[in-house]
């Protein structure tokens, strides 16, 4: 059985509009009107990857997916770009209070989207991090009417207008709610980035430093007493790779063991240890018991630092439709990456990991998944180098495995 945790899809830019309130019905109209988007994977045939239900499930379907958890990918109303990825700073309040007006259709749309394909797509919730009164009931709403993919949480980068994650204070009650509904909290690569410029260099740097800006939620909410103070509070870090995540935890607890339990007068433990002495657990030992990692496109080569890790804390993931993600190759991608693991790692990381995380009913999947497979034995089938068309390449997973040009 494979479970996808980590596909994207939005409304139509005007199928958002039947889900806004009506006192922003003008508004939008005028924006739509004179808003061309940005993407051209989400205009034509295209964009209806995100929100044509049929079609989806059958490109699914064939990729062997039964099942998804679904990361936002188009432009909610009165966006400037996608709000998975920018969220910049509102000009003036009251584009502030469009756009999370924006958010909110999104989320309603979303619903009804899941709904479409009951229990076979965890749906997120976008919420905002300026008003965070209205974060908490748009995470009551969103538990109520059926998203169980969670909260996606926003970066807070320099100049997003909002405090760092780590703030003890402000963000306490997203955490308690998210908490006491069991609402995984999830934080995708990409969306705790500042705003990258237009320039070559602006674009190249933003491709390197991207997941290193969003590696730092588990830090900051580390330093925030987070984990500490909620103990079934659960984090997803997602399209994140997992290769740095071994080394990054030694590099925590080494810091955190010199701040508690190092020389008394060593920069570390003068900076560190009142905050260090409120921590029951170590920072390798909050992560096993709090987080787990959506693994997009994984790399052959990454599952030995994913077995290190635990393959408990993996969840596969295709990154559909996105054109880094593996589809229609996701099934030779999980050949790539899989074959030669122990099948019951492997059945983890491809559902039971994300049955676990979002609620999946797999016994209510399993007619699904042996209709249209993967089988065990075709997964545990090495795949040959230069098997595929070279376009599977676009895929990271891939790389090695297209057909060179002119063979």
């Amino acid at each position: 059985m494979v479970i996808s945790a980590d596909c994207h899809g939005g409304g139509s830019l005007h199928g958002y509009r039947p889900y806004l309130e009506n006192r922003w019905l003008d508004d939008f109209d005028a924006w739509a009107a004179d808003y061309a988007i940005p993407y051209d994977d989400l205009k034509g045939d295209l964009g209806g990857r995100n929100w044509d239900s049929d079609r989806r499930l059958a490109d699914l379907e064939g990729d062997g997916i039964v099942a998804e958890v679904i990361y936002p990918n188009t432009v909610p109303p009165f966006y400037p770009n996608n709000s998975l990825v920018e969220q910049p700073p509102a000009p003036n309040a009251g584009d502030l209070e469009r756009r999370w007006a924006g958010l909110r259709a999104h989320n309603r749309w979303m619903a009804d989207f899941c709904a479409a394909a009951q229990g076979r797509r965890a749906g997120i919730c976008q919420i905002m991090l300026h008003d965070l009164d209205a974060a908490v009931a748009e995470v009551r709403w969103a538990k109520e009417n059926g998203l169980f993919g969670g909260v996606l949480l926003p970066g807070a980068p320099p100049g997003s207008g909002v405090p760092p994650l780590y703030d003890p204070a402000y963000y306490e009650p997203l955490w308690s709610v998210c908490e006491e509904l069991d609402m995984p909290v999830n934080h995708h690569s990409g969306s705790a980035a500042p705003a990258a410029g237009e320039r070559a260099e602006d674009k190249v740097i933003l491709l390197l430093e991207v997941t290193w800006w969003a590696h730092r939620a588990f830090t900051h909410l580390l330093v925030g007493g987070v984990f500490e103070r909620h103990p079934g509070l659960r984090l997803v870090l997602a399209e994140q790779g997992t290769a740095w995540v071994p080394d990054e935890l030694a590099r925590l607890d080494y810091f955190f063991d010199r701040m508690g339990s190092g020389a008394a007068d060593s920069q570390e433990a003068v900076w560190g240890k009142d905050l260090v002495g409120g921590m029951s657990l170590r920072p390798s030992e909050y992560f096993a018991r709090q987080v787990r990692i959506g693994a997009s496109f994984l790399r052959g080569h990454e599952v030995p630092a994913a077995g290190r890790l635990g393959f408990d804390k993996i969840m596969w993931g295709s990154d559909y439709p996105h054109r880094e993600g593996s589809h229609p190759y996701s099934r030779e991608a999980l050949r790539a990456a899989f074959a030669g693991v122990d099948p019951v790692d492997v059945a983890r990381m491809l559902a039971g990991n994300a049955a676990t995380a979002y609620g999946f009913d797999l016994a209510a999947l399993r007619p699904l998944a042996d209709r249209f497979g993967p089988t065990v034995a075709e997964v545990a089938e090495p795949l040959k180098p230069a098997s595929l068309p070279i376009e599977a390449e676009m895929c990271p997973a891939l790389i090695g495995y297209g057909i060179p040009a002119g063979s």
